[in-house]
C-alpha cells in the first residue's frame, strides 16, 4: 500500500475565528496577509486554545476518516505557513509593515519587516505538536517555512543581503527543528517554495541553508522540503502563474545528495515527466495527485492511473501520494471529498 499524507494548511473549521490568506476576497494573493490576526487572537481572549484545540481536533479527524497516514495540525492557529513563525522570531516588526512588490509585480502586499538580526525568540511549534499529537494515534506531521521563502515573503530593513539572512533564518529555525525532535516529532517539514521559482539562488545558497536548519537533527527524524510551484491566488484560478517545470529537473541532483529524506513535490495541477522520479535513488518523493485549487474531485481511478504512472520511475516504498500542497482554499467539503478518493487510490494498491 502507498501511504498518504498531507502537506500542512487545511480549511478551518467556522469556530476558529482565525483570519487566514485563504478566506480572504483577494486569496493567496492578499494585500494584507498578515495584519487582523493579532486582534483576532484577543478577541478569542482566554478561551483561544480551547478554541485552537477543538479545531485541531476536528482537522485531525478529517484526514482520520479519509485514511491519512501521516496527518498535520492544519495550520489551525496560523494566518499562514510563514509569518506565523515569523511572529516567533526576534528582530521582525508586525507593528510597522511595510509595501513589498511580489511574484514579479503581480501584486503588493503590506508585509512584516526585519529590522534588526533574526534570532529565534521562543519555542512555539513542539507546542503546536504535542497539541495534536495527544489527539490522535497517527503520526502529526509539523511544519515551517524555509529561510529563503521567509526571506522573499518580509520587508528587510537590515540586512539587504540574502546569504546573511537566510543564515541567520536557519539557525533560527534550527533551534525550532531541534526541540520538535526533543519533544518527540517524527515528521518535521521545511516549506520552499521559492526554490522551484528561484532554482539559480536555491543552487547558490538556498541548499547550504537548508542543511543549516536541519542541522544535527536526529536521523530518525523523517526530513522532508516541500516544494510545490506557488500557491494559486483562488480557487479555479486557470492562468494562476507557476515556476518553470524545469526547475524541478534542475534540482534533483541536488536534493538527491542533500539530507533531505523525502521531497515533496507538485504534480496535479500541472503534470510533470515521471522520469524526473529516477533522479531520486534514496529520497522519498511525496507526489501530489491531488489539485488544491480546482474544485473538480478527482475520481480514485484517476489518482491511481498516476500513482500507477509513477511507479514505473520509483518504488512504492519511496512514493508517498499527497495532495499538491495545503487544502486551504478548498473549503471543507472539497477536502474532504479530494482526501477519500486520494486514500482510495493509495490503498488500492495493497
Amino acid at each position: 500500500m502507498i501511504k498518504t499524507t498531507c502537506i500542512g494548511a487545511y480549511p478551518k473549521p467556522g469556530f476558529v475565528a482565525l483570519p487566514d490568506w485563504f478566506t480572504t476576497p483577494d486569496g493567496t494573493d492578499t494585500s494584507d496577509p498578515t495584519k487582523w490576526w493579532a486582534d483576532a487572537m484577543v478577541a478569542m481572549g482566554e478561551d483561544a486554545e480551547h478554541i485552537i484545540t477543538a479545531g485541531v481536533a476536528e482537522v485531525l479527524a478529517d484526514q482520520e476518516h479519509a485514511g491519512i497516514d501521516i496527518l498535520t495540525d492544519g495550520e489551525v492557529p496560523r494566518e499562514n505557513y510563514i509569518h506565523y513563525h515569523c511572529r516567533h522570531l526576534e528582530g521582525i516588526d508586525f507593528s510597522n509593515l511595510t509595501e513589498k512588490t511580489l511574484r514579479n509585480g503581480a501584486y503588493v502586499a503590506r508585509l512584516p519587516t526585519i529590522r534588526h538580526p533574526v534570532r529565534a525568540k521562543d519555542f512555539f511549534l513542539s507546542h503546536d505538536w504535542r497539541r495534536a499529537q495527544k489527539l490522535t494515534q497517527r503520526p502529526v506531521k509539523i511544519t515551517m517555512p524555509g529561510p529563503m521563502t521567509i526571506g522573499d515573503t518580509t520587508a528587510d530593513a537590515y540586512y539587504d543581503d540574502p546569504r546573511r539572512r537566510g543564515a541567520d533564518l536557519a539557525d533560527a529555525l534550527n533551534r525550532e527543528v531541534l526541540d520538535l525532535a526533543e519533544a518527540g516529532c517524527r515528521h518535521i517539514q521545511i516549506d520552499e517554495p521559492l526554490f522551484a521559482r528561484k532554482p539559480a539562488a536555491a543552487l547558490d545558497f538556498g541548499f547550504e541553508h537548508l542543511e543549516r536548519a536541519f542541522h544535527k537533527c536526529p536521523t530518525d527524524v523523517v526530513r522532508t522540503v516541500h516544494m510545490c510551484c506557488g500557491y494559486p491566488d483562488r480557487l479555479d484560478s486557470a492562468d494562476y502563474p507557476k515556476a518553470d517545470r524545469q526547475s524541478y529537473i534542475d534540482l534533483a541532483g541536488v536534493i538527491e545528495d542533500a539530507s533531505i529524506d523525502a521531497i515533496s513535490l507538485e504534480d496535479a495541477h500541472r503534470h510533470n515527466d515521471l522520469k524526473l522520479l529516477e533522479q531520486f535513488e534514496r529520497t522519498t518523493v511525496i507526489l501530489g495527485v491531488v489539485a488544491i485549487a480546482k474544485s473538480e474531485v478527482e475520481p480514485a481511478e484517476t489518482i491511481r492511473d498516476r500513482l500507477q504512472m509513477a511507479l514505473n520511475h520509483i518504488d512504492s516504498e519511496r512514493l508517498i501520494a499527497a495532495p499538491d500542497c495545503g487544502l486551504g482554499l478548498l473549503g471543507r467539503d472539497l477536502a474532504r471529498r479530494k482526501l477519500v478518493n486520494l486514500c482510495e487510490a493509495a490503498r488500492s494498491f495493497g
